[in-house]
Order: C-alpha cells, then structure tokens, then sequence
C-alpha cells in the first residue's frame, strides 16, 4: 500500500476534525462499539439474559474482533504516531503507552482461552479490564480532556494531600491497634486490622464490623474523624479549584485576545473568485500573514494544506500587528446615523492632519476612499493616525 494511502487511515483513525468526515464517522462508530460491548457484559449477568444469550455473544465477538482489528491498525500505523523513532521503536512505543494497553487488554483475555484453554476462568475475569476503552472516548471529546487537564496541572498538590492522608491512616492504626489490642484481640489482631478501620474512618465509611470500646480508643476515635472529614475535603478542593481554573481560563481566551491587539480581516470567496477550488498550500500570500480559519456555513475549518476553498467560503487573515513603538495607531469606527460625518465627503472631514482613513467597509464591501466619497450610516471607517514622536515616547513611558 502506498505511503499516502497508509497516512490517510492513520489520519482516520485518529481523533476526528469538524472537516474529516470519514474520521469522525469512525470516532462515533468506535464509540458505538464500546457502549455496545459494555452493554453486553452489564446485561449477561442478569438472569433476563439467558433468552438472549446467542445474540449476545454474537455481538461479544463482532465486538471483540473490530477491537482487534483496530489494535492491529494503530499498531502498523504507529510510525506516524511517533515520526521522530523508526517504525520498530515506534510500534514497540505504542504497544507499551497508555491507550496501546488498554486497547490490547480490551480484546486479548477473550481469545487466549482458544489457545490455552486450562486458563478460561483466569482469563475471564481480565474481561473487566475492556471497561478502560472508556478512556478512548475520554479522548475525543474536549469537556472529558478538562478532567484530564485538571489532574495533570494538579498533581503535585493531590500527591501531597495523599501523602498526608496515607501518614494519617498509618499514624491512626498504630495508636488504636495500642489501644484496643488488649480489650479485643480478635478485631485488633495486627496493624493491619487498625488501617482497615482507620480508612473506613477517615474516608467516613464506617462499615461498623470494627470499632473501639475503650475510652482511651473512642477518644482517639473522634479526633481521628475529625482529622478524617477535613484531609478527606482536601484533594476534593484542590480538584474543584481546578475545575474553576480550567473554565475560567477558556472563558476568557477571548479577553486575552483582545488585550493584545490581535486583528483579523476576512475575505469572501465568491463565485468566480481567482482562488475557488485553490488548496490553500497554493495561494499567493504576503510574507506575515497567515490564513487563520474558513468559515464555511456553520463550520469552522482548520487551513490545512491540502484543504480546499469553496464559493462561499469566508476566509478570515491574521498578520503581525503594528507595534506601538512605531507611533502609528488604527482605529475603526462604526457610524451610527446620527453620526456627525454622514452624509459628509471625506475631503470636507475636521479631522487631524496625522490622521488618514484608509478603508471604508460597506455593507461588507470594502471602499478605498478618495475625497469625494460620502460617510453613509452603517459605514465602518478604518482611520490611520501618526502620532507625534513626543506622544509616542511618552506612551512608552
């Protein structure tokens, strides 16, 4: 198979984009597979089953057998998943990664007992391991990835609060097993025994099958639910406020944007326009621009290379902006109708002579201006203004 070819399904396979509608169809068909795989498993343990329990293991094995098959895809496409190793090294990084486990885990325990059949019963009860593919759907969608992103940025502080709740049970079975090993030998019987009830404390269990009946250990006891209530609450603190942060962080990429002065300009590409049915990798574009997005209907298509423009599509521009040390400053203007400039001429403008419109955009066509040109209602006046040098100094100030 060619090279492109083997690229094209491994682009496939991957998470999908909005304009990839083959690999997003693969996506909603993978995750269609594993609900449908988990069903079967949750449904065969009730005793309502047994009518349909041929259907259920023919859909098991379809199952189990694209689960294989897909395993068997990423694993000869791993060179693209990791184009800096050689193809070798690549698939053996896949095999031994996170999702390379997951996945092989998820088929392998349902056909080894056809090679080693003494096994069945060990092999099925790895069966549970196929409940990680969830982590595949975690994977294709962004509001799954937040939780991921919050345990990753908080790791440090939850790993800290584990270490003090884990020295808190060691601490807190130690004194009760010195406590209550005397008065109950058979609940008491090693340290052991008091980190069993000091967890089923501190995480506020309290199954009740052990407990202290000394003051001295009821004593302890209560501090230690205390002390339990409010380690406990710590790692769901640091994970809530990582929540905030995430969000909040998303929320206000926008404001971030407009802080920095970023400016974009669109472009309609209209029937007859020199670039319909141009790939982007082909257009003609100033040093320092770039083509940002295509807007095209309701979607919003990521430029790739080998994408290709379309009548309709409204392409929107990015460049490098001006910076404020040059002294220059745009500005737009929206003139609403009662707007002292409507129905003006530019010539007649009382405007600044460091000050220059450069475009008209009308009705969302742009007008290059000349004197004569009347400011209608509705215009959006783009204004160039050269600020004096002492100005600009002093705004660097």
């Amino acid at each position: 198979m060619k090279t492109s070819a083997k690229q094209r399904i491994f682009g496939i396979i991957q998470i999908g984009k909005d304009q990839d509608h083959i690999s997003t169809t693969f996506d909603f068909f993978i995750s269609l597979v594993i609900f449908l795989n988990l069903f079967v498993t949750l449904f065969e343990t009730f005793d309502q089953a047994e009518p349909y329990m041929g259907v259920l293991k023919a859909i098991e094995l379809v199952t189990m057998v694209i689960f294989a098959l897909e395993y068997g895809i990423r694993l000869w496409t791993a060179e693209y998943l990791y184009p800096e190793k050689s193809p070798m090294k690549a698939r053996l990084s896949f095999v031994l990664s996170f999702y390379g486990i997951i996945d092989l885990m998820s088929f392998l325990p349902y056909f080894l007992p056809v090679v080693f059949p003494l096994g069945i019963v060990t092999f099925r009860m790895f069966r549970v391991v196929r409940i990680f593919r969830l982590f595949r759907i975690n994977a294709y969608y962004d509001a799954f990835n937040v939780i991921t992103n919050v345990l990753k940025e908080k790791k440090d502080q939850i790993f800290s609060s584990v270490c003090i709740l884990l020295i808190l049970i060691v601490a807190s079975s130690l004194a009760m097993y010195s406590l209550e090993h005397e008065v109950q030998p058979e609940k008491f019987q090693n340290a052991f025994s008091g980190i069993w009830w000091a967890v089923s404390t501190l995480l506020t269990v309290g199954y009740g099958d052990i407990y202290p009946v000394t003051n001295g250990g009821q004593f302890v006891a209560i501090i230690i639910a205390f002390l339990g209530v409010g380690t406990v609450a710590i790692p769901t603190g640091i994970i809530s406020a990582g929540f905030v942060e995430q969000y909040t962080r998303l929320k206000t990429m926008a404001d971030y944007s407009d802080e920095m002065n970023i400016r974009f300009i669109t472009l309609a590409v209209d029937e007859g326009h020199p670039w319909e049915e141009k790939q982007v990798k082909d257009l003609m574009l100033p040093p320092g621009m770039i083509l940002a997005v295509i807007n095209r209907g309701k979607k919003t298509i990521v430029p790739r290379g080998n994408v290709k423009l379309l009548a309709g599509d409204r392409l929107v521009f990015g460049a490098e902006g001006c910076r404020e040390e040059a002294g220059i400053a745009l500005k737009e203007l929206h003139l609403r109708p009662q707007h002292p400039w409507v129905g003006t001429a530019i010539r007649d403008l009382d405007i600044s002579r460091q000050s220059l419109i450069v475009m008209v955009n009308r009705e969302k066509k742009i007008i290059i201006p000349n004197g004569s040109l009347v400011l209608l209602a509705g215009d959006e006046v783009i204004m160039y203004t050269r600020r004096e040098s002492r100005d600009s100094a002093a705004s660097e100030g």
